[in-house]
């Protein structure tokens, strides 16, 4: 189950620091040394503890540099704070080290409020021992006394030991070691798991649930999640690194297969998981019990540490963890299981749901196996990234997928994904079926239907499908859920993995095809629509048109037969114009449809036969239809209608009984006119979807439909009156001449949180493959705007804008406070913006093509404390003062913080397509490959432009404390993009704040320059919501779809 990762390479990612000395003793006086540190030390050698040895080095007025090594060199600073403590200029300039190592290293510092003294008095420097820090300051400078004095502070407020309340030192010395043991213990991951990509966040998050600390309860987690994620990779990591710390443990593997019963009955098949627990924990083998209560007894007075993995039936955790009264206080049990029902059955209330790693991740996890490195080498970076897309960001799947590519050329890598691609690989696909095959029948029927039509889909949508299918469907998704087969969104979606998917197209391919209740092959469907051959309990038809090889015929009576069949998905993957399927004028659809997805629909009306009072969904896109039907239809249950480019339309009927419609998308149907007032009233109305209609004329008042959410109207140039819209909506795509329309209600306590404005200018490759919006751009009047409307500055909420091909737009004025994202594409004419606020939450700031920027609205886009600018530009700007021409740079530096990159490309000639371009950054420290920064910029872009980015990689490394050769290799994933300069600034931490290091010598400028934290954060939580199964997305708002919140993604 486990496939986290892991490779020996010695060139991968950073490894765990190593330190010289487990404990450094900061103290004062040979009282202190020749007591109480003396047994401290001889308890420390007993427990294996190495301290630093200060005997031999020579005390003066200041530190030696012995002593700040060792300081440095140690995991933990133990401070035994006497009463003279503080009379030593010596100690206190330890402790000031101490507390920098801290900060700097992460470094664990302790304290011993030794002989009575009070930690009031050293927080507050009071009492005797503040009479004696006073006294030991005289002479000092201020900058000396100050640092004393919050290094004094620090450790007064650390809960450490305190004398007074010693009743015997030998045991306080005993409970010191075990701390510093304990403390030691969490710190160090054994080499079996130091590269496993993303194992330490995993280890932290366990550790908070088992509450270490707690030595008096017992307490039982659950790692769950499905096959494959790294449950067990988790849970032995975990074993490594805390197992020392309990009298007996023992790691109980793959119980699912191990422990088979053999044919015993319950109670023997109980006694025989005991015995075989005890044998391991006790380490005796042939343990035989003869009744079920000999194991708790054993145990019951035993600190243990056990791991039950793989666990997939109750009756495994009855017998071996049914009470936590059968272990000893601080007991730890941890059970790894895809089952989340156990968690149910047996009240387990502590859980760690392990998640999918994020993209970057993913991608080190396959390199690590492909490459025995964290990064792919020149020329297979495309091909990595297919083939961690291929397997979905599951660990297994890219531990075997890496594994297999391992050693081979670049065509190979090809061929092997061009086949894989079509197939799931056999290890992977014989590890998730287990979860399948031990499902029931009826639960397997509600997979399979997942899989082929419901991935992605809202859970209620869902619900509302298979309502009258017989099936237990309430009951058959919580199961699927608990065997973590599928997973329900943030949103609220049902997500099953790829890999599981494909598990569920290959099952229906094993089934007889007489019995099959869903069609997915070619031949099969081919068989039942033209031959009229279809049983009678065929549930479900999923057909990619584009796999006919000639034109065919549907029987008009073929459908009809099928009257159990709730589900016809009829697709075009290859957007093949010469696919001809022919439907009769008078063919009979099944009575009980409940999903109609038809995309190129080739009639002109529907049949008058169908009956559409049980469709929820119905999608008709790129359809030939220029009506839906005659007459108000029963609609009660239709939630999503979807017209979208079907260009021939020329009404919408009454949809007055469509009472629960959620979406309508009628985006680029050319012949619309106008919108039926009956849209006005549906009051479950969310979205509303109507770009590029080029005709379209009339909409009704929106204003009254409290449920609508977002509004889309761009490119209608013919609408008379634009619409009142609800002030409910949170998102809005108009034309440019509409803003000054915005009714009150938008402007004022609006909720408006993303504004798109579309003026006339498109890229060119859409003209090609969108001739129709290509005319309506053509016929649009020239009204564009010149700039935008001071009343946006009063939308408090807004947070994403995008401004999109305003040809005349010259300014921009204030913007929202709120704002956190600003695009502005292809507006030629603008000159100049308004300065962000300096409490801003701008972290995007890109400006593709926009060539007449002034200096002063240059500067304010590139000094924006923001995460990433874009923008035209040829010259590197002059706060890089590292830089070079080309595509490489290298710089000496201790910098350990983070840092910006510019990069100056150049397109090698005029880009008409409008696709993402990902910039690289390859890191070296000292000729070692260390990290990959990946920035995603919109393409289209038709002359230089520089891209600045930030990062905080440098923070991670310890070599670069000293001085350190660091090497910026950048790279595109455009073959049309050449890199003609780049640079680095270098932001060094110092104190409080964070500076800029602008030169080799480490002199300091512009340092007024201070790095909002909180916005790299937003920059890693975005990168994680952008992911996305690009095969499930809509396509109704493709033009803007080019222009979608995905511009950039930034991996480490």
């Amino acid at each position: 189950m486990s496939s986290l990762m892991s490779s020996s390479s010695s060139s991968s990612s950073s490894r765990p620091r190593t330190w010289r000395y487990s404990v450094f003793s900061s103290f004062h006086g040979p009282d202190v040394r020749k007591t109480f540190l003396s047994h401290l030390r001889k308890q420390f050698n007993t427990n294996g503890i190495s301290m630093f040895d200060d005997q031999g080095i020579e005390r003066g007025q200041t530190i030696a540099p012995e002593l700040i090594r060792a300081i440095r060199e140690s995991r933990i600073s133990i401070v035994v704070l006497s009463k003279n403590y503080a009379s030593s200029s010596w100690c206190l300039d330890e402790l000031v080290e101490i507390f920098k190592c801290k900060e700097d290293n992460n470094q664990i510092v302790m304290t011993v409020f030794y002989g009575g003294v009070d930690p009031s008095d050293v927080r507050k420097q009071t009492g005797d021992f503040g009479k004696v820090f006073k006294k030991t300051c005289t002479r000092k400078t201020e900058e000396e006394r100050r640092k004393w004095s919050q290094a004094l502070t620090d450790a007064g407020d650390i809960a450490g030991e305190h004398f007074l309340n010693w009743d015997n030192e030998s045991e306080t010395i005993e409970k010191i070691a075990r701390d510093v043991s304990n403390k030691l213990n969490a710190t160090i991951v054994s080499n079996d798991f130091e590269d496993m990509v993303g194992i330490e966040a995993h280890l932290e998050k366990m550790q908070s649930l088992l509450l270490l600390d707690d030595e008096d309860g017992v307490m039982l987690v659950v790692i769950c999640g499905p096959a494959g994620i790294g449950k067990t990779t988790i849970a032995r990591a975990l074993y490594s690194r805390l197992s020392s710390t309990f009298q007996l443990s023992c790691f109980m593997e793959n119980l699912r297969e191990s422990c088979n019963s053999g044919g015993l009955d319950e109670y023997g098949w109980k006694l025989r998981l005991q015995e075989l627990l005890l044998s391991k924990i006790l380490n005796q083998n042939g343990i035989k019990i003869n009744h079920l209560g000999m194991m708790p007894q054993r145990l019951c007075d035993q600190k243990v540490f056990i791991i039950l993995d793989d666990v997939d039936d109750l009756q495994q955790l009855e017998a071996l963890a049914n009470d936590t009264n059968w272990f000893g206080h601080g007991s730890r049990i941890i059970v790894t299981t895809e089952n989340q029902e156990l968690l149910e059955q047996h009240g387990i209330n502590n859980t760690y749901h392990v998640d999918f790693p994020p993209k970057e991740n993913a991608r080190k996890i396959l390199c690590r196996y492909a490459f025995k490195q964290s990064w792919a080498p020149y020329g297979f970076e495309n091909l990595a990234e297919r083939a961690t897309e291929l397997c979905s960001n599951l660990p297994l799947g890219l531990r075997v997928m890496g594994s297999m590519l391992r050693g081979k050329k670049e065509d190979d890598w090809e061929s092997m994904l061009q086949r894989l691609e079509k197939s799931s690989i056999s290890k992977i696909d014989a590890l998730l079926r287990v979860g399948f095959d031990s499902l029931h029948e009826s639960d397997q029927t509600i997979f399979l239907l997942i899989a082929v039509f419901f991935n992605y889909e809202d859970d209620g949508h869902v619900k509302t499908m298979l309502a009258d299918s017989g099936l237990d469907v309430r009951l058959g998704l919580k199961t699927l859920a608990y065997k973590s087969l599928i997973h329900l969104s943030t949103k609220g979606e049902i997500v099953m993995h790829k890999l599981l998917k494909q598990v569920g197209i290959q099952a229906i391919q094993r089934q007889e095809p007489r019995k099959r209740q869903i069609l997915i092959d070619t031949d099969n469907i081919l068989d039942a629509l033209e031959n009229d051959f279809g049983n009678r309990s065929l549930m479900g038809i999923s057909f990619d048109i584009s796999t006919i090889k000639d034109s065919m015929d549907i029987s008009p009576r073929a459908l009809k037969r099928m009257r159990n069949l709730r589900f016809l998905w009829i697709y075009n993957s290859r957007w093949d114009t010469n696919v001809r399927v022919h439907v009769p004028e008078d063919m009979d659809f099944p009575p009980r449809l409940k999903l109609l997805h038809w995309e190129e629909y080739p009639g002109k009306c529907l049949p008058h036969t169908l009956r559409p009072e049980n469709l929820v969904k119905l999608y008709l896109e790129e359809s030939k239809l220029k009506h839906l039907w005659k007459g108000t239809q029963p609609l009660g249950n239709l939630k999503k209608l979807n017209l979208n480019s079907s260009y021939n339309l020329e009404e919408l009927p009454d949809l007055g009984n469509a009472t629960n419609l959620e979406i309508l998308d009628v985006c680029k149907c050319q012949s619309l006119v106008e919108i039926h007032s009956s849209v006005g009233n549906l009051h479950k109305l969310e979205k509303l979807k109507m770009n590029y209609c080029g005709k379209l004329q009339v909409v009704p008042s929106l204003f009254n439909l409290a449920s609508l959410q977002s509004v889309s109207i761009a490119g209608c140039y013919q609408l008379r009156k634009f619409p009142d819209i609800s002030a409910t909506i949170t998102e809005l795509k108009i034309i440019d001449t509409m803003l000054e329309e915005l009714t009150a209600s938008i402007r004022l306590g609006s909720r408006l949180e993303d504004l798109y404005i579309v003026g006339s200018v498109i890229p060119n490759e859409y003209f090609l493959t969108h001739p129709h919006v290509a005319r309506l751009m053509l016929e649009k009047s020239g009204a564009d705007i010149e700039r935008l409307p001071d009343c946006i500055k009063d939308l408090h909420c807004l947070e994403d804008l995008f401004i999109i091909g305003c040809p005349k737009l010259v300014s921009l004025p204030e913007l929202p406070r709120s704002l956190t994202r600003l695009v502005v594409w292809n507006c030629e004419s603008l000159e100049t913006l308004v300065p962000f606020p300096s409490d801003s939450q701008i972290f995007i700031l890109f400006f593709p093509n926009c060539f007449k920027l002034g200096p002063e609205a240059r500067r304010v886009i590139i000094q924006q404390r923001s995460c990433h600018q874009f923008l035209p530009g040829r010259d590197i700007p002059a706060e890089f003062t590292h830089r070079a021409i080309g595509k490489s740079l290298t710089i000496t530096s201790n910098a350990c913080g983070g840092f910006r990159m510019c990069v100056i490309f150049s397109p090698k000639s005029e880009m008409g397509v409008a696709i993402d371009i990902d910039l690289m950054c390859r890191i070296s420290i000292n000729g070692c490959p260390k990290e990959n920064c990946i920035v995603s910029l919109v393409g289209g872009v038709r002359s230089e432009h520089l891209a600045i980015f930030y990062s905080e990689i440098l923070r991670e490394y310890d070599e670069v404390e000293q001085y350190s050769e660091i090497l910026f290799e950048f790279s595109s994933s455009s073959q049309d993009i050449e890199i003609v300069e780049c640079g680095v600034q270098i932001l060094v931490e110092e104190t409080n704040s964070e500076q800029l290091l602008d030169n080799d010598n480490g002199s300091l400028a512009d340092e007024s320059f201070e790095l909002d934290a909180s916005r790299v954060k937003i920059i890693d939580d975005l990168h994680g919501s952008l992911e996305f199964d690009a095969s499930r997305v809509d396509t109704d708002d493709d033009l803007l779809g080019l222009f979608a919140p995905t511009f950039f993604s930034f991996g480490f």
